[in-house]
């Protein structure tokens, strides 16, 4: 099982990123991708998630916290077992390391996810 993000970086504030977490090793379509994100010092967080494509029973198939609502889009290519997230208007205090992460079903809670990838720095200047 593999999960692997890329496309993290340095942008000064306003810019945009896009953040790729590439799944190999399990049934991708059975499993909700989350996007997490830790900066110094600070817990693990939730940023945003996307409900399998098996997931009949959510009532919505995203979830964004609210810190960047509005601001970031979170979408998945199934046939590239792939999920992005589209982070535009970049805040300074949007910088930490950002992860994806899988579950077999749509949470926002850290301990419900089974696969974890290595992570990547997003870093946002002012």
């Amino acid at each position: 099982v593999q999960l692997v993000e890329s496309g993290g970086g340095l942008v000064q504030a306003g810019g945009s990123l896009r953040l790729s977490c590439a799944a190999s090793g399990f049934t991708f379509d059975d499993y909700a991708i989350g996007w997490f994100r830790q900066a110094p010092g600070k817990e693990r967080e939730v940023v945003s998630c996307i409900s399998s494509s098996d997931d009949r029973h959510s009532d919505g198939s995203t979830y964004y916290a609210d810190s960047v609502k509005g601001r970031f889009t979170i979408s998945s290519d199934n046939a590239k077992n792939t999920v992005y997230l589209q982070m535009n208007s970049l805040k300074p205090e949007d910088t930490a390391v950002y992860y994806c992460a899988a579950s077999t079903h749509a949470t926002i809670s850290t301990l419900d996810y089974d696969y974890w990838g290595q992570g990547t720095q997003v870093t946002v200047s002012s």
